[in-house]
């Protein structure tokens, strides 16, 4: 019989049923020694809280019982957190740096730069900065061009926009060197304060300069002061000499903010005033909107169109979409939106912004009146990216309005007459019915207060006028979008539509009085000088509505019927006389007069442009003429113009009158430095 031996089998090899079981036993025991930490450790944890909440509801309930033994004097939470919360609104103080040099304006607040202008040929005159005397934070730029006529006026207008309190830096840039040769002399300019006359200067006084008096040509200067408040610091550097700048200044002044709520309204709680608050807590320089005690309105309430206009009409205008097209010219838009939206029959819902480039200003000033505003990627440079522009508004707008026939384009640079949409209403339907009507238009180009009377009467254009017009879908789709020009060709958009291959021998209708104005003295083809020249004496309608007689009239075969029987009416003037004479047009009032004018061909507009200046008109090219004729009102009697031969209605000229001629003058060198 064997002998049995404890892990060995009979064989000699041990056990496996041994060998697992003691690793087996270890591990059990490790297990259970790490669970028993691991439930001292929960014991402590929860004991340590168990005590600190009882040791907090304690000291709570003992603070609680000081505080109602103690009454007003005790400090709670709430307190304190207001203690905190004052101690964080305190006022603090801006160190701000303003340079003024012939080449360089700057800005800075506590180290941080927020205005540099270094750029040549650029930038030149008074820049001026509006900050919120409560943060600090930039509310307004503008620079003023004070070396050119009226530059002056438009920042005393600005100015007197601000709100009272807010700070406001002035700084003198005199731009580089630009050369022009005048009668021998060389001059230069470069210079910020030619222009400014006493009234803006007085105005400076007032803001408390002690130097607006005596800054001269090519000084430099700089200005840090409190609007209704006290001026905080002032640099001045005056010129020595004709031909040099004044030495830059550099001008460093603390500037202390005040808490928040002393820089803001006190408004109603109502969804316009929810748009105003937003609107003036960051943009500055619109006056009344932002007036605490009487603030100017934003909602409007227009008389609404004659029921005869809109109950008859398949498309009624208040149901088409008015398309703004607008730049980075707020304050212009910011005028023209509030006379948009007091014409009678105007419609918000169909009111669209449109904005070349991605500018803040404009688009807010579009959301103060609750208006939908769109930006669009700029295409192409000067010329070329007004043209895309157009093009842009003009696709988003029938994309956006898909079943509209028409739209109504307007700049936002216009005012618009009380019976703006009324003109529209009842002219539109001119457009379905005679296929040789382009446009309708709501501008004059030859409407000047002493050459339109009637605000009734309407014309038939061969040139396209723009500024406020109506326009075809299908024209737009179907001929002029296809073929717009592209971005490269530096061509006006309105003179493209001009061109005889687009316009195609069709025409527009104008009124004799506007119905719009146009009011902007900036922009790229655009400046105060030829502002004061050509536009600022247009006339505008200013009747809520006007009944326009003779509108069939304006269809084609009608129109000549009506041209031709108000030649055959006309008296002839005496000829041997020079238009330019103050006796050429008689006085007598309601009579139609007639002159011919030398025209060899179409293009043969020399003697008219010298008539047209004789009658102080619009004389840089020929416009508002239909079949080489134009109409017009001079001293309360109908004018007619006919350029001979090339007119059809030289055929009534009398053989015993000699086509009036006059000669380009010789131009004159003017030594005058501009």
């Amino acid at each position: 019989m064997d002998t049995w031996r404890a892990g060995v089998s009979k064989k000699g090899h041990f056990s496996p049923q041994i060998l697992i079981s003691r690793p087996l036993g270890r591990r059990r025991w490790l297990t259970k020694v790490f669970k028993a930490i691991l439930v001292v450790v929960l014991l402590v944890t929860i004991c340590i809280n168990v005590m600190f909440i009882m040791d907090t509801a304690g000291r709570l309930k003992e603070e609680a019982l000081m505080a109602g033994a103690s009454g007003s004097d005790a400090v709670d939470a709430d307190s304190r957190r207001n203690s905190f919360r004052l101690q964080e609104s305190q006022p603090k103080a801006l160190a701000i740096e303003v340079l003024s040099s012939q080449s360089k304006v700057s800005v800075s607040v506590d180290g941080a730069t927020i205005l540099e202008d270094g750029e040549e040929h650029k930038g030149r005159g008074i820049h001026v900065l509006i900050l919120n005397q409560a943060t600090g934070s930039v509310m307004a730029q503008r620079t003023f061009d004070t070396y050119s006529p009226h530059e002056d006026e438009a920042m005393a207008l600005f100015l007197n926009m601000v709100s009272d309190g807010r700070i406001i830096i002035f700084a003198i840039k005199g731009s580089k060197k630009l050369p022009i040769r005048r009668s021998k002399v060389l001059h230069k300019k470069d210079e910020g304060t030619f222009q400014m006359k006493q009234p803006a200067r007085d105005l400076l006084k007032r803001l408390g300069s002690r130097r607006s008096q005596a800054i001269g040509w090519r000084d430099m200067w700089a200005m840090v002061t409190k609007k209704g408040g006290k001026m905080l610091g002032e640099s001045y550097s005056k010129s020595t000499e004709f031909n040099t700048w004044g030495a830059p200044v550099v001008l460093r002044v603390e500037v202390p903010l005040v808490p928040v709520e002393e820089s803001e309204c006190d408004w109603p709680d109502t969804d316009e005033n929810r748009r105003r608050r937003h609107f003036c807590s960051h943009i500055e320089g619109y006056g009344s909107v932002c007036s605490c005690a009487d603030p100017a309105p934003l909602i409007f309430n227009p008389a609404r169109l004659p029921n005869s206009q809109v109950q008859t009409d398949n498309f009624p205008v208040n149901d088409v979409p008015v398309a703004i097209i607008a730049s980075n010219r707020p304050h212009y838009l910011y005028r023209m939106l509030r006379s948009l939206l007091s014409a009678h029959g105007a419609n918000p819902d169909m009111i669209t912004v449109f904005i070349d480039g991605y500018f803040e200003e404009p688009l807010e000033v579009t959301k103060l009146f609750g208006l939908r505003g769109i930006q669009h990627t700029p295409i192409g440079i000067k010329n070329a990216r007004i043209s895309q522009h157009y093009k842009a508004s003009l696709t988003a707008t029938f994309n956006i309005f898909p079943d509209t026939q028409y739209a109504i384009i307007v700049e936002e640079d216009l005012d618009v007459s009380p019976d703006f949409f009324s003109y529209f209403s009842q002219t539109k339907r001119l457009l379905e019915e005679d296929e040789s009507i382009y446009c309708i238009s709501a501008w004059n180009d030859q409407g000047y207060e002493h050459t339109s009377e009637d605000p009734s009467q309407l014309y038939r254009v061969e040139t396209m006028p723009g500024l406020g017009w109506i326009l075809r879908r299908s024209l737009y789709k179907e001929e002029l979008e296809p073929k717009w020009p592209t971005p490269e060709k530096m061509w006006d958009w309105d003179m493209w539509m001009r061109l005889p291959e687009v316009r195609k021998g069709r025409e527009c209708v104008v009124p004799d009085v506007s119905r719009t104005y146009h009011f902007g003295a900036s922009g790229l083809n655009m400046n105060s000088y030829f502002q004061d020249v050509y536009f600022k004496k247009h006339s505008l309608n200013t009747i809520p509505y006007v009944e326009m007689r003779g509108i069939d009239s304006m269809k084609k075969e009608n129109y000549e019927e009506l041209v031709i029987s108000l030649i055959k009416k006309a008296t002839v003037l005496d000829h041997s006389k020079s238009p330019c004479e103050e006796s050429f047009i008689p006085e007598k009032k309601g009579s139609t007069f007639v002159m011919y004018i030398k025209m060899e061909e179409p293009k043969d507009f020399g003697t008219w442009k010298q008539v047209a200046k004789c009658f102080k008109i619009w004389d840089l090219d020929a416009r508002g003429y239909h079949n080489s004729m134009w109409r017009m009102h001079m001293k309360g009697s109908e004018l007619l113009v006919i350029g001979v031969p090339n007119s059809d209605y030289s055929k009534f000229k009398p053989s015993n009158v000699t086509p009036i001629y006059l000669e380009r003058p010789k131009e004159k060198i003017k030594s005058i430095i501009r």
